[in-house]
């Protein structure tokens, strides 16, 4: 019998067959014992590297080459801290949905149909926007090294477009007062006039030491956060860099802000003098300027918990008031830390100050973020301002000099 002639590229070695070809500068080198099979997956893998698609890569699952991408190319550009979140988010999306499909069969009606089955399991607008910047990265880094031939997720429809973000709804003057007055007798009470008087970040709050204090300068320097997350079900607290390059700021003592902190270094002081070996703040994070009444630093959990135990107390004594007074009660709404941050740049723009300064003061990555809640403000003046104009055209409807508008009564106006 006639030995079957084997086709190009393809030997005979110790029994079984290899495959070997250079295509568009991709080595291909491919071993079996089943030469038809040798064959299929050698045709296969030449007309991938045509493609200029490299054929290993490509074999590769999503997830697999996620965890390779990252690792060797976004880890070391992002916080240590951010590395667990950022993996877990996509796990939970992409990972989940996609993840063991092979990267070179990822098409964007995949991308497409992972995208609609969170929409479904209503993971949120931002864990999805999240995880598809995440993915379009590491699948564009796939591109360029020619592991698949195109980027899948650059044509899918994004199910958060038509939908309108949360509105973070800024305190009104008569809100932060009766927030702040509640807070009049709290081991807390300091802490929550500081958030009000300079709009830092609960992170920076947490992270915030007194030799950042500077009495003779009158400023305040905002240099690291505090980090808290779990890693193995072991909670983990560490100072970390600021969010931002522009995070990194000094603010200046505003207001009663001395007073403030003079009354919480006197009080922390005492405290710590009482508890002596039972106070918590030690090595990275002793000196703290705010902690609990054990000296642990105070986390987003903690200020979180306050802010709801105040809202509750609000809430029954203004139901005990309107009983008494037989009246609806005045409404107490719901609140969350970062709304005091919006509400000092509410203030500052009430008090007209300039956004840019606003910008430095917050520590704002870019001036849009700060003209986001200047726009806000003006829009909630917008109906002030229209009725001062309705009241003097009111009050002389003859006279439209006292508006200094050069018009005719707007019956008199002719039709063009």
């Amino acid at each position: 019998m006639a030995k079957r002639k084997l086709p190009k590229g393809i030997r005979e070695k110790n029994g079984a067959y290899e495959a070997r070809a250079m295509v568009n500068g991709i080595k291909i080198n491919m071993y079996s014992a089943n030469l038809d099979n040798l064959i299929e997956d050698f045709e296969c893998a030449k007309e991938q590297a045509r493609r200029r698609v490299h054929y290993m890569k490509s074999e590769m699952s999503l997830n697999e080459w996620f965890d390779e991408w990252f690792d060797e190319v976004k880890a070391h550009k992002v916080k240590e801290t951010s590395i667990r979140p950022m993996k877990n988010n996509f796990k939970r999306t992409f990972g989940f949905h996609i993840g063991n499909m092979k990267l070179i069969d990822i098409k964007p009606m995949d991308v497409q149909k992972a995208l609609n089955a969170m929409e479904k399991r209503k993971i949120s607008n931002s864990a999805m926007r999240e995880a598809l910047g995440r993915l379009r990265e590491c699948m564009e880094f796939a591109v360029g090294n020619q592991f698949v031939p195109v980027n899948p997720c650059l044509i899918v429809e994004v199910p958060w477009t038509f939908k309108k973000a949360k509105e973070e709804i800024a305190l009104t003057q008569e809100e932060q007062n009766r927030f702040l007055t509640e807070m009049e007798d709290s081991w807390y009470k300091e802490l929550f006039y500081f958030m009000c008087l300079t709009g830092v970040r609960v992170g920076e709050l947490g992270g915030l030491k007194w030799g950042d204090v500077d009495f003779k300068k009158k400023t305040i320097s905002i240099e690291r956060a505090l980090s808290c997350s779990y890693y193995n079900g072991e909670k983990r607290e560490m100072l970390v860099s600021p969010k931002t390059v522009n995070s990194t700021r000094k603010i200046p003592f505003i207001g009663e802000m001395e007073e403030i902190l003079l009354s919480q270094k006197e009080k922390q002081e005492s405290l710590k003098k009482e508890l002596g070996s039972r106070w918590r703040g030690k090595g990275e994070l002793s000196d703290l300027v705010f902690t609990t009444g054990m000296g642990s630093p105070c986390t987003r959990y903690i200020v979180e918990k306050e802010i709801k135990k105040a809202i509750k107390r609000l809430r029954e004594k203004e139901g005990m008031l309107a009983v008494q007074n037989n009246v609806e009660p005045k409404e107490v709404r719901d609140f969350h830390p970062h709304t005091l941050r919006h509400t000092f740049a509410t203030r500052c723009f009430e008090n007209k100050m300039d956004p840019k300064v606003v910008q430095k003061l917050m520590g704002h990555s870019s001036i849009s973020v700060t003209l986001n809640i200047y726009t806000h403000v003006l829009n909630s003046k917008m109906d002030e301002e229209i009725k001062k104009f309705g009241v003097a055209k009111t009050e002389d409807m003859e006279d439209y000099s006292v508006l200094n508008l050069d018009v005719a009564p707007i019956t008199a106006m002719s039709h063009t």
